[in-house]
């Protein structure tokens, strides 16, 4: 090697990239089982040959966020075998490594003086292999803790609203040769959307100038595992949210291997799209010859150098249209099967043909997408028995499609064709509920979504306790944020609550999906028992009361509007604690917790309901309920009195009471001349009371009561109820 050839051996950074390696992909499948380890085996092995400096992942690189431990086992070994020599490392790591590698040992693996690193390899997580649990770890840590792997771009969302991240690049330096690498694994692309076109939610941290070296000096790479292009943009990343500093981009998750360098008007930086190194989805574009990147880096310049992989299965795929070929008949069945029969042999002869080495020959994957309109279709498993030890996929060899009238876009087919169980993502979720017209009341499809996915796919235990306890502490802080019940009359509460709750549901709408908005801000279990009863109550407690009552231990303060007066007490007999205001006694073992009712805690759907049918409809769930013989009660009149007053309450509040005791359901259509008692209850006259017990005692009928207010009853659900009854 000359001076010459030396020095530029010397100055040249030498990185091979991939991206999407997913091992682990269709491991039960006899034929394909071992397709990704061979691809994955392959890449390493030109990193060695090639005599990289380096390997860089872009993502995915297993097909599950939970390997199974023989793909565990076989992704070890193949990075123990290519990676472990005493090849010397020929670059630098010149920034804060604690904060670029956030593991225990906080340095690049290479420098751990107990392993011989010849070849390191830099990987970011993708959607496949994300951090989950709650610990936050991935697949790939467990690599990074085997010092196999130097695992970088795992970001914590932190600040408000749609969060905040820091990209800090990892400085590498070789000779004259200095490069910047920024690394960003996969974010949901609607909060990472949002994320981008927000002031300061991402900031970029630029090298500092050291030893001579100015800003302009560096040569920045950032490695991301974003959707690219997409119908709906607020699901992918535009190439334009990218800063303009940046030179280079490995672009992962996008399967269509477009790993030629790609200038983007206007930035001025590249795009490179490596793609798969395995088939997961039997499309067009994955169709392609699959390659990897060798980029060589010297001062502000580079040189790409592609190169193609020859382990990988071949794939044919080709389309047809049946009402094009003349030789069918619409009406025979046979000839439809002949024509096809010839289309998949001529395809199996093509992959035959263009293998070079024949001991080398891999079944190939066939897949032909036939428009049938017009004509009548065939089982795609039964026609694919006859190839079974001739393609590699002999159950799906076949996809059929139909025009419509107006013609249909080729992107909805694809769309169409990726709805297969190992493709199912979020967004055929949503399509599907859409499709039906599925009403998501209580939690929005995107919160269920990242709840099923998490407990599914991630095993999750929590995944749905932390989704509700996140709606609830969310729903509950909305309402009670700058409102004060002493600035509104009693009809204007109800309003208020309504508006709060139909501003709520629009920023749910336009609020982006990502699971870790349940864990960062959710109390824990333990925590939101004591809020259930209790705090929430107070949080958007609009009552009546003037006085704070204390009983059992538990607080509960309740301002009332202005210009409120209802001068009645009673005592609660036995000793129990005596209250002013209107009674809210419950008789032996009472408590003061408050029970929050759908529409005022859950806030998922418009209050639609008055004040008064409110209270007519608590009036009604009250009467049906029994005396308790072995507890002494105020006299019948104060006990009428009480159902209103609490419903009076309730209609204010949009709340209900439930003592502890238990209680016997009572006959309806007791009137107000009822001699009936109540536990501990209290009497009270409030403007409801009167207006709702001047008519006559049958009054409380369903339908008069409807037809007064011109309103329906209130939905009580199953599980949940304007006012819940003791059993």
């Amino acid at each position: 090697m000359g001076d010459s050839s030396r020095d530029e051996f010397s100055n040249t950074l030498r990185i091979l990239v991939a991206t999407d390696c997913h091992l682990g992909y269709l491991e039960k499948d006899e034929v394909r089982r071992h397709d990704s380890f061979q691809a994955f085996d392959e890449i390493c092995s030109i990193a060695e040959q090639k005599h990289v400096d380096f390997l860089l992942l872009g993502g995915d690189l297993f097909h599950e966020n939970k390997p199974s431990r023989s793909t565990l086992v076989k992704t070890i070994e193949i990075l123990r075998r290519h990676c472990l020599s005493d090849q010397p490392v020929q670059f630098q790591v010149v920034s804060d490594q604690t904060v670029n590698f956030a593991n225990l040992f906080g340095h690049v693996n290479y420098e751990d003086p107990h392993f011989n690193v010849g070849l390191p390899v830099f990987s970011i997580h993708g959607n496949h292999d994300d951090p989950a649990g709650v610990d936050n770890l991935s697949a790939v840590d467990i690599l990074s803790a085997c010092n196999l792997v130097n695992y970088f771009g795992k970001m914590v969302l932190g600040g408000s609203g749609v969060g905040q991240i820091t990209l800090s690049p990892i400085l590498i330096r070789k000779g004259s040769t200095s490069v910047a690498l920024y690394g960003l694994g996969n974010i949901r692309d609607e909060r990472l959307n949002r994320m981008f076109q927000t002031p300061h939610a991402v900031q970029w941290i630029r090298p500092e100038s050291q030893e001579g070296l100015q800003l302009s000096d560096w040569f920045n790479i950032l490695v991301l595992h974003q959707n690219r292009v997409k119908a709906n943009p607020k699901n992918a990343i535009n190439e334009h949210m990218l800063p303009e500093f940046l030179d280079f981009i490995v672009w992962g998750h996008e399967h269509e291997c477009l790993v030629d360098p790609q200038e983007v008007l206007g930035k001025g930086f590249h795009i490179t799209q490596p793609g798969s190194s395995v088939a997961t989805s039997l499309i067009d574009g994955e169709s392609k010859p699959k390659h990897v990147l060798l980029l060589e880096i010297k001062g502000n310049q580079y040189r790409p150098t592609k190169i193609p992989l020859t382990s990988v299965r071949p794939f044919e795929y080709t389309e047809i249209i049946l009402k094009d070929e003349p030789e069918i008949d619409p009406n025979d069945q046979n000839s439809i099967l002949e024509r096809l029969d010839k289309v998949v042999r001529m395809q199996i002869d093509k992959s035959r043909n263009n293998v070079v080495n024949r001991s080398d020959f891999k079944l190939p994957l066939v897949r032909i997408k036939v428009d049938y309109s017009g004509f009548m279709t065939i089982n795609p498993q039964k026609f694919g028995q006859k190839y079974v030890g001739k393609v590699a996929n002999p159950q799906d060899i076949l996809i059929f499609t139909k025009a419509s009238k107006k013609g249909r876009s080729e992107g909805k087919f694809d769309d169409s064709e990726r709805l297969r169980p190992e493709e199912l993502n979020q967004q055929n979720i949503e399509a599907l509920v859409a499709e039906n017209n599925l009403k998501m009341e209580i939690l929005s499809v995107n919160d269920l979504d990242i709840a099923l996915h998490d407990f599914v796919n991630k095993d999750d235990k929590t995944a749905f306790h932390s989704c509700l306890l996140y709606n609830l502490e969310e729903t509950r802080n909305k309402i009670a944020k700058d409102s004060d019940p002493l600035k509104f009359e009693e009809e204007d509460l109800i309003l208020k609550v309504g508006e709060c709750l139909e501003h709520r549901l629009k920023e749910r709408s336009t609020r982006p999906k990502d699971n870790s908005q349940f864990t960062s801000t959710a109390p824990s279990s333990e925590g939101f028992r004591g809020k259930s009863a209790a705090g929430i109550g107070s949080a958007i407690s609009f009552s009546d009361d003037e006085d704070t009552t204390h009983m059992t231990g538990s607080k509960s303060t309740a301002r009332g509007r202005r210009g409120s007066s209802r001068p009645s007490s009673s005592e609660v007999v036995k000793g129990k604690t005596s209250t002013r205001g209107r009674g809210r006694g419950r008789g032996k073992g009472s408590t003061n917790l408050k029970q929050t009712t759908l529409d005022a805690a859950l806030g998922f759907r418009h209050s639609q309901r008055s004040a008064s049918v409110a209270a007519s409809s608590a009036v009604r769930s009250i009467a049906d309920d029994d005396d308790v013989d072995d507890v002494d009660s105020p006299s019948s009149e104060e006990a009428g009195n009480l159902g209103i007053n609490e419903v009076d309450n309730s209609s204010e509040n949009e709340v209900s009471v439930q003592g502890k005791g238990r209680k016997r359901a009572a006959p309806r259509g007791r009137g107000r001349g009822s001699t009936q008692s109540k536990r501990g209850r209290k009497s009270d006259n409030t403007p409801v009371y009167r207006m709702l017990l001047n008519k006559d005692d049958d009054d409380d009928d369903d339908d008069d009561v409807s037809k007064r207010f011109n309103k329906p009853p209130p939905r009580v659900t199953r599980n949940y109820g304007a006012l819940r009854r003791g059993n």
